[in-house]
């Protein structure tokens, strides 16, 4: 299994820099960072700098929207970078929530997100895309490779995923949710005349290592609570869409939303935010790992065996260095298991 960290563009951006380095030295191999150009600074130039100051992790967004930004702009960042640092860029794209929420957009449809996909990947890896009644090619571009992974959650997202997308998000660790998604991104797949197995799978949630006290898990459950917000938001979305019988989507990922109410994007991804007050403890067990060594490997393992390709931390909360240490030393060692010299 692969593991990522989910980073924010937090100032100072030498700081996002030095725990990107940290990661890759501990055992990570991907490095993602939130794409919300006004709560947080921007992505793409913090990148450039990650990109020169590691040797091989994957960077990218988790995850950009097509809303936001221009998407011959986007492809434009994602090709220089490669011509730039040698293919290790990778974009996680949605219909957008942050980015777009907070100027007062709407999520793009999914219409939109696939022929957005269409035009960045094209144009990201040096071929002619047409946009806007125009064909159009980046006449300097030779090389770029660019994977491009969606975030999903509701039934014709996952279908999208499992048509287009290289690789498939899943901002979520509960296993009865993710064994229900992978089922959906693969059929999708499959019927699209795709190789299942050819979709990477991504799971991304907060991690927090904790010691074996209740007082210990009752402050890491507080301080991942917001990530039950956040995927609050687009879970409203999917009820408003769906309703929550569990006919279209699973009764585990729509119920704990009843007592949901307003949403501030100034506490977005923050520990503490109170916005998020109404997600209960089950549910933040299930959708984070939070508990002992032992614990996040256990849930880990599940998950590779669910067909999980890489975990991503989400790293917002204040034990960021313990976490990242915790995890090289104890937890990937644990999981990814390393061949014995001699049989």
């Amino acid at each position: 299994m692969d593991f990522g960290v989910v980073l924010q563009n937090d100032p100072p951006a030498a700081r996002v820099v030095e725990l990107a380095r940290q990661a890759e030295l501990l055992g990570f191999t991907h490095v993602w960072t939130f794409d919300s150009h006004l709560l947080w600074q921007e992505p793409y130039v913090v990148y450039s700098q990650i990109l020169a100051n590691t040797r091989k992790v994957m960077v990218g967004p988790m995850v950009t929207n097509p809303a936001t930004r221009d998407w011959t702009v986007t492809a434009s960042l994602f090709a220089t970078l490669n011509e730039m640092f040698g293919n290790r860029t990778i974009c996680g794209i949605g219909r957008g929530d942050s980015a777009v929420r907070v100027i007062n957009g709407k999520p793009v449809t999914l219409a939109d997100l696939r022929e957005s996909i269409s035009v960045i990947r094209a144009l990201a890896n040096g071929q002619q895309a047409s946009y806007k009644g125009n064909l159009l090619q980046f006449p300097w571009s030779e090389g770029s490779a660019l994977p491009i992974w969606v975030a999903a959650y509701g039934p014709k997202a996952l279908a999208l995923a499992g048509e287009v997308a290289d690789g498939f998000i899943l901002q979520l660790a509960d296993p009865d949710i993710t064994a229900w998604s992978i089922a959906a991104v693969r059929k999708a797949a499959a019927d699209a005349g795709r190789d299942p197995s050819s979709v990477t799978i991504c799971v991304a949630a907060p991690a927090y290592v904790t010691d074996r006290s209740d007082a210990g898990l009752a402050h890491g459950r507080d301080q991942c609570r917001w990530f039950g917000g956040m995927v609050g938001n687009h879970v409203a979305d999917i009820v408003a869409r769906y309703g929550t019988d569990g006919a279209a989507v699973p009764q585990a990922l729509s119920d704990y939303i009843a007592g949901r109410k307003d949403y501030d994007y100034n506490q977005h991804g923050k520990a503490g935010n109170t916005h998020a007050d109404f997600v209960p403890d089950d549910v933040i067990d299930r959708f984070c790992l939070i508990g002992p060594v032992e614990h996040q490997v256990a849930r880990l393992q599940e998950l590779e065996g669910l067909g999980v390709d890489q975990f991503a931390l989400y790293l917002q909360h204040d034990a960021k260095a313990e976490t990242l240490a915790a995890y090289g030393d104890k937890v990937l060692p644990a999981v990814n298991v390393r061949k014995a010299a001699k049989a």
